[in-house]
């Protein structure tokens, strides 16, 4: 893949999320505007979470469901604050 694909693939969001979580979405990124001057993205608000996930380890081992992720999730940041 060439360097132009990459960086439009960067840019490109394709999910399947209800209305509860777009107007999330979309409060997160305007707060963000409201506080520092900058609107996040989508893009930067999802990467950020991929991100972090990422950095704590999470894998898929033991994980068949969303609730099951978000636990996984949780007890990383329980770790982070007992170090």
């Amino acid at each position: 893949m060439q360097r132009e694909d990459k960086e439009l693939m960067k840019h490109r969001v394709i999910t399947m999320l209800c209305r509860d979580e777009i107007d999330f979405l979309d409060k997160l990124g305007k707060d963000a505007l409201f506080s520092t001057g900058h609107k996040l993205s989508y893009n930067e608000i999802l990467r950020a979470l991929i991100d972090f996930a990422m950095e704590m380890g999470i894998s898929g081992e033991k994980i068949d469901s969303g609730k099951m992720l978000k636990t996984k999730l949780i007890e990383g940041l329980g770790k982070l604050e007992n170090h």
